[in-house]
């Protein structure tokens, strides 16, 4: 696979998963993401005490649900970048190589493939790759996540020492 871009650290995967970098995120993104979350009620709280609408309260409750949703998007396409930008090596990832080589031994002893199978056709793997590569940042134009099994992985050499390929 062609070189993306310079990572300070190393690459680990240029298009994950989705289920991988859900299960790859730490502490620290779903304090992100629930923190995000928050913030869009607490914000629409706040407008309404110190300026505020007149409306119902039943029309503030809404206020406060549309905040809501909201704050759980932004949270969870926050930790979603932060975790994916591990993946792609723009952030320390010590601790996802190591679960990354972990789960390549595993998969290994159980003769299955690291990124899976697909029923779809090889050139379709190649266009979904294509599209989903870094489309984590992109997440405010268009969110748009792998879901597809496919073999078009780029990675740094020594993720996977050589003497387990």
């Amino acid at each position: 696979m062609r070189k993306l871009h310079d990572a300070p650290f190393p690459v680990i995967d240029t298009d994950p998963i989705f289920g991988r970098v859900i299960r790859y995120m730490r502490v620290s993104d779903y304090v992100l993401g629930i923190s995000l979350t928050a913030v869009g009620p607490a914000f629409m709280y706040w407008m309404e005490k110190y300026q505020p609408s007149g409306l119902s309260r039943k029309y503030q409750r809404h206020g406060m649900l549309a905040g809501g949703l909201v704050g759980v998007c932004a949270g969870f396409m926050s930790a979603y970048s932060c975790s994916s930008a591990r993946f792609w090596g723009t952030s320390e990832n010590a601790r996802e190589i190591k679960m990354y080589r972990e789960e390549y031994r595993r998969l290994k002893a159980e003769g299955k493939s690291m990124h899976g199978t697909s029923s779809l056709p090889l050139s379709i793997q190649r266009i979904s790759s294509e599209y989903s590569t870094g489309a984590f940042l992109n997440f405010d134009v268009a969110p748009w996540f792998n879901f597809v099994n496919h073999p078009f992985h780029g990675q740094s050499d020594g993720v996977i020492p050589d003497d387990e390929k």
